[in-house]
């Protein structure tokens, strides 16, 4: 039986325990696929890529649940996430080919799936925790970034947030959505949905137009 280590306060009248769930459970997918397709593209062996998808997917909300002291950790109390990891990581390293020239694409859009989902639960679990609206924003966008960096250091890659690329802008974009939505009295499911679409959309624009951030230098 599924369990959901969330608390009452994030219920609403769309069933969101279900609904925050499923998030949870497409995020965990996502961030799978993302870590397997790029050590998989490194020609990491099969317990390889499986360690990589695992710390992808579960990296962030470890280290979230730590901050919070929010005992047990979500994923040793509902093996369904773990299993799910493995799952959808042995299917990737099955199906995918690594020399694919949509490598990028692949691993860019299963990213953004990710950080969509898992900026709104990292939310709303420090919401439910009593965090104020920086720390959760914050604790959001610490769910999403770290499982991805170490990823990217464990394939010797430069961490995808440490480059110039709009990533944890859309994180930080959706996260404030969600918190004005909700001060606005607007259902919880809509303020959801509207939080992860701005951010999906935001990052996969930014994708499709190279949108970047200028860096700072001080000509003289």
């Amino acid at each position: 039986m599924l369990t959901i280590a969330l608390d009452s306060e994030l219920m609403t009248t769309f069933d969101p325990r279900s609904l925050i769930y499923l998030f949870d459970m497409i995020g965990i997918v996502a961030c799978s696929i993302s870590g397997t397709i790029l050590a998989k593209h490194k020609n990491f062996d099969v317990f390889g890529c499986l360690l990589v998808s695992i710390v992808t997917a579960i990296g962030g909300g470890t280290v979230r649940d730590v901050i919070l002291d929010r005992p047990p950790l979500f994923w040793m109390v509902d093996m369904s996430y773990l299993t799910l990891i493995t799952v959808s990581s042995l299917v990737m390293q099955i199906f995918f080919h690594p020399n694919s020239r949509r490598v990028d694409k692949f691993l860019k859009l299963s990213d953004t799936i990710g950080l969509s989902a898992f900026t709104l639960i990292g939310i709303k679990v420090a919401d439910s925790m009593g965090a104020n609206v920086p720390v959760a924003l914050l604790l959001g966008v610490i769910t999403i970034i770290v499982g991805g960096i170490i990823r990217d250091m464990i394939c010797n890659e430069i961490p995808l947030v440490l480059q110039q690329e709009i990533y944890i802008s859309a994180s930080l974009t959706g996260g404030i959505l969600y918190f004005a939505l909700q001060n606005l009295g607007v259902s919880a499911w809509i303020a959801d949905i509207s939080a992860m679409a701005t951010i999906f959309t935001l990052r996969m624009l930014a994708i499709r137009y190279d949108w970047q951030f200028p860096t700072i230098e001080w000509k003289y």
